[in-house]
């Protein structure tokens, strides 16, 4: 039989053997923690720095070309360009992208219409904006291509086809009388992709 003192000792070496098990479990658990915590803030560290050097690349890129702009342009202005064109002539081709963003910088140089890019394209007129993806909100939704891009840094180093456009209608899509103010007050240069466009 066993002694008293011996059973005690067995019960203590069995104690403190699952204590020493339930520890390593607990250290293993703590590590995998560890290890997730780490890889998660890796990954949110690689993407924040992923996101701020494509935002340097872009201050760059416009800082860069800027000074060979036909126009004054504002961060914002290009933008706002780039969506007017992507909305307006999207399924276009490269050469009625061009004619789009043409028509706006034609405006933001003739005395008739405001100064720069963004006012031209969210004026007024009588309550009436001068360009549907405004009033409908397509310019905030679509997404803008490659290709757009490369045309509207193109107009805005000059490249120019429009002969003077200052206006341009969609016909299929417009309303009898503003096509019919369109052909009773203004001049008709050409009509090219989806668009027929016009000068004063």
């Amino acid at each position: 039989m066993y002694s008293k003192s011996n059973i005690l000792l067995f019960i203590a070496y069995t104690v403190c053997a699952g204590l020493l098990i339930v520890s390593r479990q607990y250290e293993v658990q703590a590590e995998n923690v560890d290890e997730q915590v780490t890889a998660t803030v890796k990954a949110v560290t690689e993407r924040v720095e992923l996101e701020r050097l494509e935002s340097l690349e872009r201050i760059i890129t416009y800082k860069t070309l800027k000074p060979r702009f036909c126009i004054e342009v504002s961060e914002k202005d290009l933008e706002t360009l780039m969506r007017i064109v992507e909305a307006e002539a999207g399924g276009e081709d490269r050469k009625g992208k061009l004619l789009v963003a043409n028509v706006v910088i034609n405006r933001v140089k003739n005395k008739r219409f405001p100064d720069n890019i963004t006012d031209v394209v969210y004026q007024q007129a009588h309550n009436v904006t001068q360009f549907s993806p405004v009033s409908n909100g397509k310019i905030n939704q679509v997404t803008v291509s490659e290709e757009t891009k490369d045309v509207v840094y193109s107009a805005l180093r000059g490249e120019d086809i429009s002969n003077g456009a200052l206006f341009f209608m969609a016909r299929k899509y417009a309303a009898p009388e503003n096509a019919a103010w369109f052909d009773d007050h203004l001049t008709f240069l050409f009509s090219y992709g989806g668009h027929d466009f016009y000068a004063r």
